[in-house]
């Protein structure tokens, strides 16, 4: 995922969350913006989507979020 000019947008965040349910560790790059508000970025896009950043290098961070459980295989 990339976040682009327009930020944090309900559009990505739907993308982060769709991404999350099929891989469950995904990276997020936050191009474009100074150090702090990148951190601020990455922090939002982790509150809204329920993630938990795992490393952050530079402009990328990597995110996960466990699959929920399937409950027809029970």
């Amino acid at each position: 995922m990339h976040v682009g000019h327009a930020g944090v947008t309900d559009r990505l965040l739907a993308e982060i969350n769709r991404a999350l349910e099929a891989h469950e560790l995904i990276k997020v790059r936050a191009g474009g913006a100074g150090r702090e508000a990148r951190a601020a970025l990455l922090d939002a896009i982790c509150a809204r989507t329920d993630a938990t950043p795992v490393q952050t290098v530079g402009k990328v961070m990597v995110l996960w979020r466990p699959q929920p459980d399937d409950p027809s295989s029970t």
